[in-house]
């Protein structure tokens, strides 16, 4: 169905701010968890083991110099054997880096433009790669909740744990409010200028913001009056 509208858009002029929403819903989407239902040796692993471990793999990853391919080629080796652990379709992860990876070659990019930085595009896009994909597999094989009861643990301020499971769960809701806008513009929608598209799409993320707005403070107001502080 997705790709019938993208077809239409392309065919009507409007490609061009469709694709920057259309790949704004595909990004946000891409938070969505792919561990119900597997039983795998790496879901059954403790939260707090796999979160100590991606902290590890992480921290050294940018902090060991480039010249110690040994922790890299290390580091790949325990990310693909714990993707076949897993159990996760080769497919999702690489969907799941394909849809992060524009911000990735971002950087590599400008670095690659650099004369006093050669081969350093090179470097930047191996270590965040490997950055990426350590995230999208605690995030895949660890439930957001247990992650929370992790922090719990060690002592994070509940205030700030609060504030992450709130915009955890209610980043879907806006994914949803935003997609039912979309197409609520798309049925409504025309013409065939360009700039009626870019109007457009202003006003639906105006809009869009305007209505978080609005259901932050109901939300607010419904906790105040169930008593949290």
């Amino acid at each position: 169905m997705q790709n019938a509208e993208m077809a239409h858009a392309a065919a009507s002029g409007q490609a061009l701010p469709f694709c920057i929403l259309h790949s704004a819903f595909c990004l946000m989407s891409a938070l969505d968890h792919h561990h119900g239902g597997v039983a795998s040796p790496v879901h059954r692993m403790p939260a707090a083991l796999k979160l100590a471990m991606a902290l590890g793999i992480i921290v050294g990853t940018v902090t060991v110099p480039w010249h110690f391919r040994g922790w890299f080629v290390g580091v790949a080796v325990v990310l693909a054997l714990a993707a076949v652990l897993s159990r996760i379709s080769p497919l999702f992860l690489l969907k799941r880096l394909l849809l992060l990876s524009p911000f990735v070659l971002g950087v590599a990019l400008v670095n690659a433009f650099q004369p006093a930085a050669q081969g350093s595009w090179l470097v930047v896009a191996v270590r965040s790669g490997l950055c990426l994909l350590t995230v999208i597999l605690v995030s895949n094989t660890t439930p957001f909740s247990k992650l929370l009861r992790v922090l719990t643990r060690l002592r994070v301020p509940g205030l700030l744990i609060t504030t992450i499971a709130l915009l955890h769960r209610y980043l879907f809701v806006l994914v949803d409010e935003a997609e039912r806008m979309r197409r609520a513009r798309l049925s409504r929608t025309f013409t065939r200028r360009r700039r009626a598209r870019w109007q457009a799409l202003a006003t639906v993320v105006g809009q869009l913001f305007v209505r978080a707005s609005e259901r932050a403070e109901r939300i607010y107001d419904a906790m105040c009056a169930r008593g949290w502080k």
